[in-house]
């Protein structure tokens, strides 16, 4: 596992400092109550996490993949549902960076590193999540302009959000036959579904985006026509990376609770962090997220070096990652007895934030079909 500079260790800090103020005194009321604290997303952007993996020149903070998983552990520790938002709207930002021109980089980067336009990542649809490359909204050319008609299905900030980051199919069906479009909030024909009603993530909106003959101009196309898949799969790896540092930071905190609760309650005349068989469920939880950590890490400099094996290492290091993030959650809620079921003490929010991780950013069964393809392609 690498040793952390000392610029590493200041990002942690700060992002865990204001985890600390700002997050974690307000994720159980935001939870209940619904509620998106824009307003807290950018005083986040004032740190520069806005724009994590943005180049300087824009306005970013130019960090590393590695060091953006030392901000979002840290950051979930506080509210997982606000630090996985963050994690979406960064990887909007990271794209338009990487394939946006020089007129829309300096366009929309400035307002997506404040935060001042917040952002959708729009690919899943009604009828196309883990076979993204049948998505049907379609972008028909028309002069200068695209037109828009279609549904987006389970997009985060919806209905919030400025700026909308879609995949939309410019030619024949396929991955080759989709581009990636960005459109704006304000553009007529752009309409949104309610807000749904889900088991975690309650402190950001999730809603369908629908799209009916919205006209774009063409200049807002993100790199060639026909490259929006394989812009979105690049996107992907490291919002598969940052998921899974989401699911450590809030499950790590969960066990943090676990080890206070248990240390403070006593049973059969005990406390019962002596007995032992609760404290090897303890060292399994805790040998289990430090195995994720160093997986992601592993990744995460693959990633950064632009390692042939990334795709691989960032779909095992996800499952792995979320997985285990979850089962701890679920543990510590165990080990709290009925407390852990009760609202006030946090930890039932965790377990319903963290679940969602396996099943977002490619799903855990896709995961290990991008594992088992690269295995079947190494025998060939």
């Amino acid at each position: 596992m690498p040793v952390l500079t000392d610029d590493q260790l200041a990002i942690a800090r700060t992002a865990e400092q204001f985890a600390a103020e700002y997050l974690a005194p307000q994720a159980v009321e935001w939870d209940e109550h619904h509620t998106f604290p824009v307003d807290v997303l950018r005083k986040a952007a004032q740190l520069g996490m806005g724009g994590i993996y943005v180049r300087e020149d824009a306005g970013g903070s130019g960090l590393s993949r590695m060091d953006g998983l030392l901000v979002f552990e840290a950051l979930a520790a506080g509210c997982p549902s606000v630090a996985a938002y963050l994690s979406i709207h960064n990887m909007v930002a990271w794209v338009v960076d990487t394939y946006g021109d020089r007129a829309q980089r300096d366009r929309y980067l400035p307002h997506l590193c404040s935060m001042q336009f917040l952002s959708s990542y729009c690919l899943t649809e009604p009828g196309a999540g883990s076979d993204a490359a049948a998505l049907r909204t379609s972008a028909r050319r028309d002069g200068d302009d695209y037109v828009l008609n279609g549904t987006k299905q389970f997009i985060s900030g919806a209905g919030t959000s400025d700026v909308y980051l879609v995949m939309a199919r410019t030619g024949a069906p396929g991955p080759g036959g989709i581009s990636a479009v960005l459109v704006e909030r304000d553009d007529p024909g752009l309409s949104f579904g309610p807000e749904e009603r889900k088991m975690g993530w309650k402190a950001q909106p999730t809603r369908q985006v629908f799209f009916e003959d919205v006209r774009v101009p063409v200049t807002r196309r993100l790199g060639p026509e026909g490259a929006g898949f394989r812009i979105a799969m690049s996107g992907l790896n490291g919002g598969r990376l940052n998921i899974g540092a989401c699911s450590l930071g809030g499950a790590a905190e969960a066990l943090r609770r676990t080890v206070a609760y248990l240390t403070d309650r006593s049973a059969f005349g005990h406390p019962l962090i002596e007995a032992q068989a609760l404290q090897f469920r303890l060292a399994d939880m805790a040998t289990e997220l430090e195995s994720a950590r160093s997986l992601l890490w592993r990744a995460a400099r693959a990633l950064d070096d632009g390692d042939e094996d990334a795709l691989r290492l960032c779909a095992m290091a996800k499952r792995v990652a979320t997985d285990a993030g979850f089962a701890v959650a679920d543990g510590a809620l165990q080990l709290h007895g009925g407390y852990g079921y009760l609202a006030e003490y946090g930890i039932e929010k965790i377990v319903r934030d963290l679940r969602v991780h396996r099943i977002l950013e490619g799903t855990n069964e896709i995961m290990r079909l991008i594992v088992a393809r690269t295995l079947r392609e190494g025998t060939r």
